[in-house]
């Protein structure tokens, strides 16, 4: 494939910077040239977060316009929502379905949409999408800060990269004492898929 567009979202505190430095590192060990770029929101733990990731032949750019985006990683159920609009209808998109509602919810301002209505309006927007418990898992596994690494075993089975691959850019960016947690966590989330 000449290029692979990717849009990883979540919120601050997800581990959504980390997923996508991941990301990006995966693709040059698989053979690409990789390049990636935050979008952060005004608050870091919290605020919206956006990374794009492109994997080619030859990137000059990351950021990518309107129903270009080949995957949509969602962290979060509302900002992987939010960039529906980049997907195309050939798009693949993997949902973590624990939901954190912002400050203009929480304070009542806003209205959280439900389930169902992020459901069919990604679904809407393309047709292979898949919702995970990543954050359930990541709990029953120990700790909700794996969950970026769920989410990442989950999606690692969506793409030709060879597993090794993954498990190797993943563990060496971890403490020691947490590679055996983090290891169980990216098992899991293959196991999700």
């Amino acid at each position: 494939m000449k290029k692979i567009d990717f849009l990883v979202a979540g919120v601050g505190g997800q581990g959504t910077i980390l997923a996508s430095d991941i990301l990006a590192e995966v693709g040059m060990k698989a053979g690409y040239d990789a390049k990636k770029s935050d979008v952060l929101g005004l608050a870091v733990r919290g605020g919206s977060v956006l990374s794009h990731v492109r994997w080619g032949i030859k990137v000059a750019s990351p950021v990518n316009r309107k129903g270009r985006i080949d995957y949509l990683l969602g962290f979060e159920p509302l900002e992987a929502l939010r960039g529906a609009e980049l997907l195309q209808p050939r798009s693949s998109a993997l949902v973590n379905t624990q939901p954190i509602p912002p400050v203009s919810v929480s304070s009542g301002e806003e209205h959280y949409p439900t389930k169902e209505e992020i459901e069919q309006a990604l679904e809407a927007a393309t047709e292979k999408v898949w919702f995970v418990e990543a954050t359930q898992e990541a709990v029953r596994l120990g700790s909700s800060k794996v969950t970026n690494v769920v989410m990442l075993g989950a999606f690692s089975t969506l793409l030709e990269v060879p597993i090794e691959v993954w498990e190797e850019v993943i563990l060496s960016r971890v403490p020691p004492k947490h590679v055996q947690l983090n290891r169980a966590a990216f098992i899991a989330g293959r196991e999700l898929i």
